[in-house]
């Protein structure tokens, strides 16, 4: 599946300002712009291909400047909303020993105001090559809609899907709503990347062999796990691969999730869906590279990499 003639790929979720631990105290914090669906969109486009935004936002300084940085990343938002009463969403992110990211509080005064089926403009789905989605809007009612609105407009068109599980459990009134909300959209998706973590909870396994065994059942073409400092695991039509990658001194992996994510859909978007190992392969190395240079700065937007510093580093 190949989409030469398409626009960009397009993105939708919130937009978020996160308040990233300034080190391991938690203590102090720096604001930035972030969610994984903007980090996912910015990523893509400093990696030299087109990208689109579908979000909402308000009339206060906070979206204006969300708007601001949004647009100086090249990121098109031709097709987001604008609803005066709207507040950008925020995030209290906590570093552990370990440097891994820990999301501790949600700031969110306008939950009710999201994005809404009948705003999705129908010109947008036409342009896209592929429709990338994550679970982080997912819990609420009328973003699960839209959502699903939004598959079945990329469907129509002839987009791939691309789904992120990007787990936040603390956005959901329990664990099985949350899984069985997830695991309904397999069915629509053609790429669908999650952790390890991830995976054990979706599939309620403790290893990835089990875990992996279960998703195949859902015959989504390619799964991707990422495991860390491990690299990730290509699963393509239920055959597993490791794709490792290479060590690094981490800082902060809290953007390093959604670099990966940006490196593959920009190699799907130039050169179509893999059909091969060897196709996939080139594909998730290059994710898995752009994931470990995002880890080696703190920060999420700010640390995900652009086309020159890849070109200089690989």
């Amino acid at each position: 599946m190949s989409h030469p003639n398409k626009d960009f790929v397009l993105v939708y979720g919130d937009a978020f300002v996160d308040y990233i631990a300034n080190d391991k105290t938690n203590t102090s914090f720096t604001t930035f712009l972030g969610g994984a669906t903007v980090n996912v969109a910015a990523g893509i486009s400093r990696i030299g291909a087109p990208s689109a935004l579908i979000t909402i936002t308000g009339d206060d300084k906070t979206s204006e400047f969300v708007r601001s940085e949004i647009s100086k990343e090249g990121v098109n938002i031709d097709y987001s909303i604008i609803v005066p009463e709207k507040r950008v969403s925020g995030v209290y992110v906590h570093l552990t020993e370990e440097c891994e990211r820990v999301f501790k509080d949600y700031v969110d005064e306008t939950p009710d105001l999201q994005v809404e089926p009948h705003q999705l403009n129908e010109e947008a789905f036409k342009r896209a090559s592929i429709f990338n989605v994550c679970s982080g809007t997912m819990f609420h009612p009328t973003a699960l809609d839209t959502t699903r609105k939004g598959v079945e407009m990329a469907k129509e068109k002839g987009a791939i899907i691309a789904i992120d599980a990007n787990i936040r459990p603390l956005r959901w009134s329990s664990e099985e709503n949350c899984r069985e909300t997830i695991i309904s959209f397999f069915e629509d998706a053609h790429i669908l990347k999650l952790t390890d973590e991830e995976l054990f909870f979706l599939t309620q396994t403790d290893n990835l062999q089990d875990g992996i065994e279960i998703l195949n059942q859902y015959l989504v073409p390619i799964v991707l796990i990422t495991v860390g400092a491990d690299g990730a695991y290509a699963v393509l039509n239920g055959e597993v691969i490791h794709v490792p990658t290479e060590r690094v001194e981490a800082v902060d992996t809290t953007g390093a999730g959604d670099a990966f994510m940006a490196g593959v859909l920009r190699t799907v978007h130039y050169n179509g869906l893999p059909t091969t190992q060897d196709e996939l392969i080139k594909c998730v190395s290059f994710g898995n590279k752009l994931g470990a240079f995002a880890a080696t700065k703190a920060g999420a937007l700010s640390a995900l990499p652009k086309l020159v510093e890849v070109n200089q580093w690989l």
